[in-house]
C-alpha cells in the first residue's frame, strides 16, 4: 500500500522544475506541503497529517541537494547555428520506406546547404527539410501514409566540442533553459557533437538569445 512518502516522491518526480527548486532550497516546504495535501489525500483516499507531508518533502529535498545535476559547462568551441523555413513531415512506416527515403535524398541537395534530418521510429518516420521541398517530397507518399505536416519551423543547433560531452546534464541544462522561456520544442535531434532543437519560427529570436546567454554564462 502506498505511503505518504511514496505519493509525495511520485508527485515531485513528475515535476523537474520543482525538483530543481527543492535541490537549491529555494522553496517553502510548508507552503508546498499545504498545496500538495489535497492531491495526496485523493490518492490515498484518506485524511493525511500536514506534518507527514512536510517531513517527506524535507527528506526528498535533502536527497536532491546531494544528487541533483549541477549546471554543465560549455567551452570556447561551442557555437549556435540557425536554419529557417523548415517543414516537418511525419509519415507512417511502410514496407518500402527505405526506397521512398532514397528518393528524398535525390531531391535534397545537401552540398548546396539544404537542411535534412530523418528519424525512424518503430511505426513512423519524421522528415525535417526545407519548405521548398515539401510538395515534391509529399508526392512520394500516399495521403494515407502522411500522418502530420508542421510548417513554419526553424532549427537551432548547438555545436559542441568532444570534451564538453563528458559533462553530465548537458541536454538537461539546455532544454531547461528553453522551457523556462516557454519556448515550445517541436522536436529534439542529436548527433555526436550537435544538439538540434526544432522550434516555431516565431520563437527563434528568443531561443537564440536564451542559449547565447546560457553558453556565455557557463563557459
Amino acid at each position: 500500500m502506498p505511503t505518504v512518502a511514496h505519493v509525495v516522491e511520485k508527485i515531485i518526480e513528475e515535476k523537474p522544475f520543482l525538483q530543481e527548486a527543492l535541490s537549491k532550497g529555494i522553496i517553502n516546504n510548508a507552503a508546498l506541503a499545504d498545496s500538495l495535501k489535497p492531491d495526496i489525500e485523493r490518492e490515498l483516499k484518506k485524511e493525511v497529517k500536514f506534518s507527514a507531508i512536510n517531513m517527506a518533502i524535507r527528506r526528498i529535498g535533502e536527497k536532491l541537494e546531494k544528487t541533483f545535476v549541477e549546471k554543465a559547462k560549455f567551452d570556447s568551441q561551442t557555437d549556435i547555428t540557425i536554419k529557417s523555413n523548415l517543414v516537418e513531415i511525419t509519415v507512417y512506416k511502410m514496407e518500402d520506406i527505405q526506397l521512398k527515403l532514397k528518393k528524398i535524398y535525390e531531391i535534397v541537395d545537401l552540398k548546396k546547404g539544404d537542411f535534412m534530418t530523418i528519424t525512424q521510429g518503430l511505426y513512423e518516420v519524421m522528415i525535417i527539410v526545407n519548405e521548398k521541398h515539401e510538395k515534391e517530397i509529399t508526392k512520394i507518399f500516399s495521403k494515407q501514409n502522411l500522418k502530420k505536416i508542421i510548417n513554419e519551423l526553424s532549427s537551432i543547433t548547438i555545436n559542441l566540442s568532444e570534451e564538453s560531452l563528458e559533462d553530465i546534464g548537458l541536454f538537461y541544462t539546455v532544454t531547461r533553459a528553453l522551457n523556462w522561456e516557454n519556448i515550445n520544442l517541436i522536436d529534439i535531434v542529436s548527433t555526436y557533437t550537435e544538439m538540434t532543437y526544432i522550434i516555431k519560427e516565431e520563437d527563434v529570436a528568443k531561443a537564440f538569445n536564451t542559449l547565447s546567454k546560457l553558453i556565455d554564462k557557463n563557459k
